[in-house]
């Protein structure tokens, strides 16, 4: 179909408009991926043997900041919730559940949490860390 202009007919398609709204949405897309992916801000110990967390999405992530404020993948639970919590989406549904605490958490919080783990009927827990760099004999980087 041709549309019809002073002195005759215009027969090309302008693709202009189309190339400049598909480089504005993949620079929004470029932009907010990474965001998509950002969890809780925890850091993490280190150890020698570490594999990668998994990236499909029969898993969740259990994080307790060094303040001890808990977060399952990134939405916020209370210690009393946990194992309601954890029972209805993690063992009801099948998933796998990974904990990620934060390295100033006192150790005593630790076990607690993984105690409401168990108690939820989580048989299988993976804990996440960091690799560990280059450390010298007192465990300090260089």
């Amino acid at each position: 179909m041709a549309i019809k202009t002073g002195g005759g007919f215009l027969n090309e398609i302008n693709v202009t408009p189309f190339v400049d709204v598909m480089l504005v949405l993949l620079i929004i897309f470029m932009v907010t991926a990474p965001l998509m992916t950002q969890g809780v801000e925890v850091d993490l110990p280190t150890t020698r043997t570490v594999k990668n967390l998994p990236q499909d999405s029969e898993h969740l992530v259990l994080s307790i900041r060094g303040d001890g404020i808990m977060f399952l993948d990134e939405y916020q639970v209370a210690e009393e919730d946990l194992e309601g919590h954890l029972t209805r989406l993690v063992a009801g549904q099948k998933k796998q559940l990974f904990l990620r605490a934060d390295a100033a958490v006192p150790y005593g919080t630790v076990v607690r949490v993984m105690g409401e783990i168990k108690a939820a009927g989580i048989d299988r827990l993976g804990i996440v860390a960091e690799e560990t760099r280059d450390l010298n004999k007192q465990g300090q980087k260089k």
